[in-house]
Protein backbone atom coordinates (compact mmCIF):
# COMPACT_ATOMS: atom_id res chain seq x y z
CA UNK A 1 0.00 0.00 0.00
CA UNK A 2 2.76 2.62 1.06
CA UNK A 3 5.02 1.78 -1.88
CA UNK A 4 1.51 1.96 -4.21
CA UNK A 5 0.94 5.46 -2.56
CA UNK A 6 4.22 6.35 -3.66
CA UNK A 7 3.94 6.26 -6.87
CA UNK A 8 0.33 7.94 -6.72
CA UNK A 9 1.77 11.00 -4.54
CA UNK A 10 4.80 11.62 -6.83
CA UNK A 11 2.28 12.54 -9.90
CA UNK A 12 0.68 15.15 -7.76
CA UNK A 13 2.06 18.63 -7.84
CA UNK A 14 1.92 19.29 -4.19
CA UNK A 15 0.50 22.33 -4.05
CA UNK A 16 -1.44 21.14 -0.92
CA UNK A 17 -4.25 22.70 -1.81
CA UNK A 18 -6.38 20.52 -0.20
CA UNK A 19 -9.69 21.37 -2.87
CA UNK A 20 -9.22 17.08 -3.17
CA UNK A 21 -11.16 17.09 0.33
CA UNK A 22 -8.13 15.79 1.72
CA UNK A 23 -5.09 17.89 4.24
CA UNK A 24 -2.38 17.22 1.94
CA UNK A 25 -1.46 15.79 -1.59
CA UNK A 26 -0.26 12.62 0.72
CA UNK A 27 -3.64 11.84 1.84
CA UNK A 28 -5.25 12.15 -1.11
CA UNK A 29 -2.68 9.90 -2.59
CA UNK A 30 -3.15 7.61 0.07
CA UNK A 31 -7.13 7.67 -0.30
CA UNK A 32 -6.36 6.76 -4.07
CA UNK A 33 -4.34 3.79 -2.86
CA UNK A 34 -6.46 2.16 -0.96
CA UNK A 35 -9.90 2.81 -3.59
CA UNK A 36 -11.57 5.55 -1.04
CA UNK A 37 -11.62 8.26 -3.95
CA UNK A 38 -11.85 9.02 -7.31
CA UNK A 39 -8.49 10.33 -9.17
CA UNK A 40 -10.68 13.04 -10.78
CA UNK A 41 -10.28 15.42 -7.65
CA UNK A 42 -7.03 17.46 -8.25
CA UNK A 43 -7.90 20.56 -10.26
CA UNK A 44 -3.99 21.98 -9.88
CA UNK A 45 -3.11 18.57 -11.68
CA UNK A 46 -5.29 18.96 -14.16
CA UNK A 47 -6.40 16.88 -17.01
CA UNK A 48 -2.29 15.91 -17.54
CA UNK A 49 -2.45 14.53 -13.71
CA UNK A 50 -5.50 12.57 -13.93
CA UNK A 51 -4.47 10.79 -16.94
CA UNK A 52 -1.15 10.12 -15.49
CA UNK A 53 -3.35 8.69 -13.19
CA UNK A 54 -5.51 6.53 -14.78
CA UNK A 55 -2.57 4.83 -16.63
CA UNK A 56 -1.04 3.99 -12.95
CA UNK A 57 -4.07 3.43 -11.48
CA UNK A 58 -5.66 0.82 -14.39
CA UNK A 59 -8.82 3.55 -13.75
CA UNK A 60 -10.76 5.82 -16.43
CA UNK A 61 -10.15 9.30 -16.96
CA UNK A 62 -12.55 11.26 -17.65
CA UNK A 63 -12.70 14.86 -16.59
CA UNK A 64 -11.60 16.70 -13.66
CA UNK A 65 -14.73 17.10 -11.61
CA UNK A 66 -16.04 20.59 -12.06
CA UNK A 67 -17.22 21.04 -8.51
CA UNK A 68 -14.00 21.12 -6.80
CA UNK A 69 -13.87 24.55 -8.82
CA UNK A 70 -10.97 25.53 -11.33
CA UNK A 71 -7.09 26.58 -10.90
CA UNK A 72 -5.50 28.84 -12.85
CA UNK A 73 -2.12 27.92 -13.60
CA UNK A 74 0.67 31.02 -12.93
CA UNK A 75 -1.05 32.89 -10.51
CA UNK A 76 -0.05 33.72 -7.22
CA UNK A 77 -0.96 35.45 -3.94
CA UNK A 78 -0.13 38.78 -3.01
CA UNK A 79 -0.58 40.86 -0.02
CA UNK A 80 -2.29 44.94 -0.49
CA UNK A 81 0.67 46.11 1.89
CA UNK A 82 -1.28 49.31 2.41
CA UNK A 83 -3.57 46.98 3.89
CA UNK A 84 -2.39 44.26 5.69
CA UNK A 85 -1.92 44.30 9.87
CA UNK A 86 0.48 41.71 10.23
CA UNK A 87 -1.71 39.64 12.19
CA UNK A 88 -0.34 36.90 10.80
CA UNK A 89 -2.82 34.47 10.26
CA UNK A 90 -1.91 33.89 6.32
CA UNK A 91 1.48 32.81 7.60
CA UNK A 92 0.06 30.07 9.51
CA UNK A 93 -2.03 29.12 6.38
CA UNK A 94 0.32 28.96 4.02
CA UNK A 95 1.83 24.87 3.63
CA UNK A 96 4.96 25.96 1.76
CA UNK A 97 6.13 29.15 4.27
CA UNK A 98 5.77 31.40 1.41
CA UNK A 99 4.98 34.29 3.17
CA UNK A 100 6.99 36.14 5.53
CA UNK A 101 6.83 38.80 8.51
CA UNK A 102 5.93 39.53 11.86
CA UNK A 103 3.28 39.97 14.51
CA UNK A 104 2.08 44.03 13.93
CA UNK A 105 4.47 44.38 10.25
CA UNK A 106 3.90 43.93 7.15
CA UNK A 107 3.76 40.51 5.11
CA UNK A 108 4.78 39.61 1.81
CA UNK A 109 4.58 37.10 -0.43
CA UNK A 110 7.46 35.21 -1.74
CA UNK A 111 6.21 35.07 -5.40
CA UNK A 112 8.92 31.93 -6.17
CA UNK A 113 7.68 30.18 -3.64
CA UNK A 114 3.71 30.42 -3.49
CA UNK A 115 1.68 27.32 -4.84
CA UNK A 116 -1.30 29.16 -5.63
CA UNK A 117 -3.00 26.77 -2.99
CA UNK A 118 -5.22 29.93 -2.38
CA UNK A 119 -5.39 29.05 1.18
CA UNK A 120 -4.39 32.25 2.96
CA UNK A 121 -7.07 33.69 1.05
CA UNK A 122 -9.96 33.09 3.86
CA UNK A 123 -8.35 33.65 7.18
CA UNK A 124 -7.42 37.36 6.83
CA UNK A 125 -9.34 39.72 8.66
CA UNK A 126 -9.06 42.28 6.13
CA UNK A 127 -9.23 40.88 2.39
CA UNK A 128 -5.90 41.87 1.53
CA UNK A 129 -4.65 39.04 -0.29
CA UNK A 130 -5.87 38.61 -3.52
CA UNK A 131 -4.44 36.27 -6.72
CA UNK A 132 -2.49 37.83 -8.99
CA UNK A 133 -0.65 36.38 -12.17
CA UNK A 134 2.88 35.72 -11.41
CA UNK A 135 5.91 38.21 -12.69
CA UNK A 136 8.03 34.70 -12.88
CA UNK A 137 10.42 36.62 -9.70
CA UNK A 138 12.78 34.32 -8.61
CA UNK A 139 15.62 36.51 -6.72
CA UNK A 140 17.05 34.45 -4.34
CA UNK A 141 15.15 31.02 -5.21
CA UNK A 142 16.41 28.45 -6.64
CA UNK A 143 13.85 26.79 -8.66
CA UNK A 144 13.34 23.40 -10.54
CA UNK A 145 12.13 23.53 -13.94
CA UNK A 146 11.06 20.50 -14.53
CA UNK A 147 7.62 19.60 -13.08
CA UNK A 148 8.75 16.36 -11.27
CA UNK A 149 11.50 17.68 -9.43
CA UNK A 150 9.67 21.04 -8.81
CA UNK A 151 6.52 18.72 -7.21
CA UNK A 152 9.08 17.57 -5.11
CA UNK A 153 10.27 20.63 -4.13
CA UNK A 154 7.08 21.98 -2.82
CA UNK A 155 6.61 18.49 -0.84
CA UNK A 156 9.80 18.41 0.65
CA UNK A 157 9.37 22.62 1.97
CA UNK A 158 5.53 21.21 3.09
CA UNK A 159 7.56 18.45 5.03
CA UNK A 160 9.80 20.62 6.46
CA UNK A 161 7.02 23.14 7.87
CA UNK A 162 5.23 20.20 9.47
CA UNK A 163 8.19 18.90 11.08
CA UNK A 164 9.19 22.54 12.24
CA UNK A 165 5.35 23.36 13.04
CA UNK A 166 5.34 20.02 15.46
CA UNK A 167 8.69 21.22 17.09
CA UNK A 168 7.53 24.72 17.51
CA UNK A 169 3.63 23.22 19.44
CA UNK A 170 5.86 21.07 21.96
CA UNK A 171 7.57 24.45 23.25
CA UNK A 172 4.50 26.40 23.07
CA UNK A 173 2.60 23.81 25.33
CA UNK A 174 5.95 23.91 27.21
CA UNK A 175 5.83 27.46 27.78
CA UNK A 176 2.04 27.56 28.18
CA UNK A 177 2.31 24.86 31.14
CA UNK A 178 5.02 27.41 33.13
CA UNK A 179 2.66 30.50 32.05
CA UNK A 180 -0.01 28.32 33.91
CA UNK A 181 1.68 29.31 37.16
CA UNK A 182 0.00 31.79 39.78
CA UNK A 183 1.40 35.85 38.29
CA UNK A 184 2.11 34.73 35.38
CA UNK A 185 -0.04 37.00 33.33
CA UNK A 186 -0.22 34.76 30.36
CA UNK A 187 -4.07 34.96 29.91
CA UNK A 188 -3.82 39.29 29.98
CA UNK A 189 -0.82 38.61 27.56
CA UNK A 190 -3.05 36.75 25.07
CA UNK A 191 -6.47 39.14 25.39
CA UNK A 192 -4.21 42.03 24.87
CA UNK A 193 -3.25 40.48 21.47
CA UNK A 194 -6.55 39.86 20.48
CA UNK A 195 -7.60 43.28 21.16
CA UNK A 196 -5.16 44.67 19.03
CA UNK A 197 -6.08 42.57 16.37
CA UNK A 198 -9.38 43.57 16.38
CA UNK A 199 -8.40 47.16 16.79
CA UNK A 200 -6.49 46.91 14.03
CA UNK A 201 -9.22 45.42 11.41
CA UNK A 202 -11.46 48.18 12.56
CA UNK A 203 -8.95 51.24 11.66
CA UNK A 204 -8.42 49.33 8.21
CA UNK A 205 -12.74 49.08 7.68
CA UNK A 206 -12.84 52.40 8.56
CA UNK A 207 -9.87 53.25 6.23
CA UNK A 208 -12.07 51.60 3.43
CA UNK A 209 -15.27 53.32 4.09
CA UNK A 210 -13.15 56.78 4.23
CA UNK A 211 -12.47 55.91 0.22
CA UNK A 212 -15.25 54.70 -0.77
CA UNK A 213 -17.27 58.28 0.86
CA UNK A 214 -14.26 60.17 -1.18
CA UNK A 215 -14.75 58.04 -4.34
CA UNK A 216 -18.90 58.52 -3.93
CA UNK A 217 -17.74 62.61 -3.70
CA UNK A 218 -15.65 62.77 -6.83
CA UNK A 219 -18.53 61.14 -8.82
CA UNK A 220 -21.19 63.29 -7.65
Amino acid sequence: MNIYADKIDALLPQTQCQRCGYPDCREYAEAIAAGATGINRCPPGGQETLEALATLTGRPASRVDPALGGFTPGRVAFIVETLCIGCTKCIQACPVDAIVGAPKRMHTVIEALCTGCELCIPPCPVDCIPMRPAHGTTVGVTLPTDPRRRADFFRSRYHRRGTRLAQDKAERQARLRQQELPGSGAREIIAQRRAEIAAAVVRVQAKRAQRARESKKHES
